[in-house]
């Protein structure tokens, strides 16, 4: 197989369907081979033709990590290579150490002042509230205080960390990305075992906004390296995965446009001189008709194949700002387009809007849908039986979890 050379290479670290996206990503658009450094024995990089695939175990470690970026970077000084974290783990990591890799990489993340000013979630609604951006009505319990219970809006409610990078490492029974109560009860009996881990930080509880996972969307901005926001893309989602560890993941999106939205991202972004791609889960509120924000990721998410499938190549956006010094003309994602890595089956099953589920039934049988782990271009066998049988998991995924 036959790759081009060109004076650039992405590295990638991760092993996920997010790093997938993103290798598969460079080679629809450059015909390069990416390098990722994976702790993983399995998932769909295992295997690839598409990239270099670098086995480091424990690039959890911060050291370990350093060590293993400033080796590859060494054995391939004559590139310029652009460092991609898959993971909020990650993507601290590097830009903690933003001064230090900068000498070997170009680095596509914010420093870590604005880091700690935007994704601690706190600050996040905090902002939001400056600028009459709408949002969940929130509670912030301080795990070192242990703050009284003292909330005003009604059960059920949803709990989530303040800090998704410190939660990564904690450990206790019952642990969930994202929990949703019905009676404080069973939120004090949470908070119980999250306060004997290692999470120290704030924790999230709000006002749960009716409606399924339809309700949702996802958005998706690029800010140019003079914080303009130059791209957006905003995504309706149809189903979530369910499972405890991945909840609250998007696996089925439709592209869409709501001007709206994307002028209230902008000026978030623009306010606080946001460089990069930035990430953003949304949810309609019927009660009053608006969209309200609920988190940013400050990174490509992992249904980031949402908006390369529809047409508009993500990592384009960042070689020709920061490799070729172009200016990117202003551009919003509006081809219809279906995203998913879950079969005809579970759509038809779990999407319960009648006529969503038609529109994204319509799209798969036209042929305007993609899956980023059905890449015909990348010959392995291996990814090829791993996509297979992870596209088809999802059923039993479905059956066992989707409530």
């Amino acid at each position: 197989m036959k790759f081009n050379s060109l004076e650039f290479c992405p590295v990638i670290l991760g092993g996920d369907i997010t790093a997938y996206s993103l290798v598969r990503s460079f080679h629809e658009q450059y015909g390069i081979k990416s390098i990722v450094l994976n702790m993983s024995e399995g998932g769909p990089i295992k295997g690839s033709k598409i990239c270099e695939d670098v086995f480091y175990p424990g690039i959890e470690n911060k050291d370990t990590l350093l060590k293993a970026l400033t080796e590859v970077a060494k054995s391939h000084s004559d590139k310029k290579l652009i460092l991609f974290g898959c993971g909020d783990w990650y993507v601290r990591i590097i830009i903690e150490n933003k001064a230090y890799l900068s000498e070997y990489y170009v680095i596509p993340y914010i420093d870590e002042e604005l880091m700690n000013r935007v994704v601690l979630k706190d600050n996040f609604y905090q902002i939001l509230s400056e600028l009459n951006i709408p949002h969940p009505d929130t509670f912030v319990y301080d795990c070192k205080e242990k703050t009284p219970l003292t909330f005003d809006f009604e059960y059920p409610i949803i709990a989530k960390p303040a800090n998704s990078a410190l939660y990564h490492y904690a450990k206790f029974p019952g642990k969930k990305k994202v929990f949703k109560f019905d009676n404080k009860e069973s939120l004090e009996k949470m908070l119980e075992n999250l306060e004997k881990s290692s999470y120290d930080y704030k924790f999230l509880i709000q006002d749960r906004i009716p409606g399924d996972d339809s309700n949702m969307r996802v958005l998706t901005c690029y800010s140019d390296k003079n914080a303009k926001v130059r791209f957006a893309a905003l995504g309706h989602v149809l189903l979530e995965e369910h499972t405890p560890t991945a909840l609250g993941n998007p696996c089925c999106i439709i592209n869409e446009s709501e001007k709206e939205v994307i002028e209230q991202a902008t000026r978030f972004l623009e306010y606080v001189g946001y460089t990069g791609f930035s990430n953003f889960d949304l949810k309609y509120d019927s009660r009053d008709g608006k969209y309200k924000f609920f988190e940013i990721n400050i990174r490509l998410g992992r249904s980031n194949y949402y908006i390369t499938g529809s047409g508009f190549n993500t990592v384009k956006l960042i070689v020709d700002d920061l490799i070729y010094n172009k200016e990117i003309p202003y551009t919003i994602a509006d081809r219809e387009h279906l995203f998913s890595f879950v079969p005809r089956s579970v759509i038809k099953k779990y999407v319960y809007d009648k006529e969503l589920r038609e529109r994204a039934l319509s799209l798969m049988k036209s042929g305007k849908w993609s899956n980023p782990l059905f890449y015909s271009a990348d010959k392995s066998i291996k990814h090829r039986i791993y996509s297979l049988t992870a596209f088809l998991n999802q059923k039993k995924k479905f059956k066992k979890y989707f409530n």
